[in-house]
Formats: structure tokens, sequence, C-alpha cells
């Protein structure tokens, strides 16, 4: 064990995610004079580095900037290597103390605050005190499974980087959101054979208007094949079989993108005893100040959305931190 346990005063408030949401809460415990520090099991804006690789955000660049650091860009909107860019200098620019790669295993009650127990990729497990803690680990990690047999196969993904990898081979999208979409365009325009399969009758409600009429003109001249009402039953090697109106159908695939969204994964907070809402997966919390049930543990970001992803996104997460940074100072320290 290493970082032996402070006393409340002296222990700063630990943030578990470094994406935008948790970086935009580390920010403004900087600005407000509050100690932070930021674990991430993986690098700083881990999501967005799984982005597509030649993405461009739906969102300008002043929607996605955080704690007033402006956000300068020549294009109307961001890329995804913009974004990184940015946020890399949201680090800097604040001095925000970020351990990546080092996963937090548990945070439990201390005396005076809490225990955060981290291990660093490789190393050895660590306990840092802490006055609060803010969790902000977003959904990526946790893909939304379909539970059919052969979901685990090699050539099937929960993540898209770019068509190139399937030029002149077959593949199969799943989805009918924006992901879906665009993973089905890139695909094509890549010199791929394109499928699109979902379960429902149209596109999913928050589809983005301006996305549509180049995918519809792809469909109507061939170049994109779309089933509606239909599943994925079985993935094999180079082909998966849907379950359709008309019986099962069996379609050449040689690359499978299973375009199914995310979840968040709530495990910190149920360990902390915070009370996750069953039917929309929203973790009891109070929005002006984004403390939970559990007092001392705040969420940032996606989090706070539940089962609805496409609730919280950048723009209106951002916002979180300043709430957190707000209480905080006004909030008694434990002695």
């Amino acid at each position: 064990m290493s970082d032996a346990l402070a006393g409340a005063g002296d222990a700063p408030v630990v943030i578990v995610g470094a994406g935008p949401c948790g970086l935009a809460a580390a920010a403004a415990m900087k600005q407000a004079g509050i100690p932070a520090l930021v674990f991430d099991a993986d690098c700083v804006a881990s999501s967005i580095v799984g982005y597509p690789t030649f993405i461009t955000f739906f969102s300008t660049a002043e929607r996605i900037a955080v704690a007033g650091l402006p956000f300068p860009l020549a294009a109307e909107k961001p890329t995804r290597r913009d974004a990184l860019a940015y946020y890399r200098s949201v680090v800097t620019h604040f001095g925000i103390s970020v351990r990546q790669y080092e996963a937090v295993e548990s945070v439990v009650r201390s005396v005076n605050g809490f225990r955060v127990t981290s291990r660093p990729r490789g190393g050895e497990q660590c306990d840092t005190a802490a006055r609060a803690v803010v969790i902000a680990t977003g959904y990526f990690g946790t893909p939304n499974a379909l539970g059919v047999v052969g979901e685990d196969l090699p050539h099937v993904t929960h993540q898209f980087r770019e068509g190139h990898e399937a030029f002149q081979r077959t593949a199969l999208v799943v989805g009918g959101g924006n992901s879906a979409v665009e993973t089905s365009l890139d695909l094509y325009r890549a010199g791929a054979h394109v499928t699109m399969v979902h379960f429902g009758p149209t596109f999913d409600k928050n589809i983005k208007p301006w996305v549509l009429p180049d995918f519809e003109g792809r469909v109507k001249d061939g170049d994109i094949r779309v089933i509606w009402n239909s599943r994925i039953a079985k993935i094999a090697p180079d082909i998966a079989y849907l379950a359709t109106p008309s019986g099962e159908v069996a379609l050449p695939a040689q690359h499978v993108y299973l375009m199914t969204g995310y979840t968040p994964h709530p495990g910190l907070l149920t360990s902390l005893a915070v009370a996750i809402d069953p039917v929309t997966g929203v973790p009891a919390h109070d929005p002006a100040t984004m403390e939970t049930t559990t007092k001392g543990v705040y969420i940032a970001g996606v989090l706070a959305s539940g089962y609805d992803a496409n609730k919280i996104f950048i723009e209106n997460g951002r916002g979180h931190g300043a709430l957190i940074a707000t209480a905080l100072e006004t909030a008694p320290r434990r002695t």
C-alpha cells in the first residue's frame, strides 16, 4: 500500500473519470481553490479516443469547451483530433493532477472522509484519502450487449474506427441511431458492401435530421441495404443469422458492427449505498448540487441520465463540476 491516508482537511476531492465532464469538474475545483485529483483506468478523454477516427462533432467548439477555456477552431465544428488536443490543453492549462491508467477498484467511507483504492497498470494497489468523491465514469466501457451466440467472435465489435478495414468485404451494421447511420456511410465510402439491421420500423427518435439525406440517398440507389423490424439471432464466422418477420435470414457478414449504444455502469455508486432508480437507472441525487444520497459522493456527466444516455452530453454535463465545486465550497469539512 502507498499514499498514507491523511485527515479530511488535507485530502483532495477525488474525481473518478478523466473524460470531458470529469476534467470540467477538476477545472471547477481548481478555480474554486479546492485540491482535486483525477483517476482514470485509461488515458485522458479515452471515450473520445474510441470515437471513429475521422468523426466530426455535431456540437460547435464553444459547446464542448469547459471551465471558460476557449476552444479556438477555424472550422465550424471540431473533429476528434481537435477535441483530443483541446482536452489535453485543459489538463495543462489548469494544472490538473491526473493519474492515467490507474483504475479505481473501490471507494469506502473512512473516519474523516473516504478511502479510494486504486491500482496503476501493472502496479501495486494504492490507497488515497479523499474529502469527497465525484464519480464521472461515463458509459463507453459498458456497451449494450445483444446476448447472442457469436457476439464475442473476433470480427464482431461494439466500436467503429474507420471503414477502410472492410474494403470490398461484407459489413453488417446493427442499430438505428446516429452511430449506425454514420458507420454505414463511412463503410460505404470505403468500398464495403453494407447492410444495416434495426429491430424497429424506422430510425431512432434522436437521429440528427441533417444525417439522413445522404443515407437515404445511398439506400435509394442500392448502395446500402436496410432491413427493418429484425434482430440478430446468431453470429457465425462470415455469416449473421437474422430473425425477421418472414423468418430466419442468413446474411454474408465478414465484419459485424454492433452500434447498440452504451449503458452507464454504477458499480462504485451502488457500493457506496447510492440508490439507483430501477426503471430509469438514474442515481438518487440533488440536481442543484449533484450530491447523491450518500453524503460527500457526487456524480457528473452521463451517469446522471441513467439508461437514457442521449439525455446528457458534454454540452449539458460540463456544468455539473461547477455545481459540485459551489456545494463543496459551502460544505463544512470533516475533521
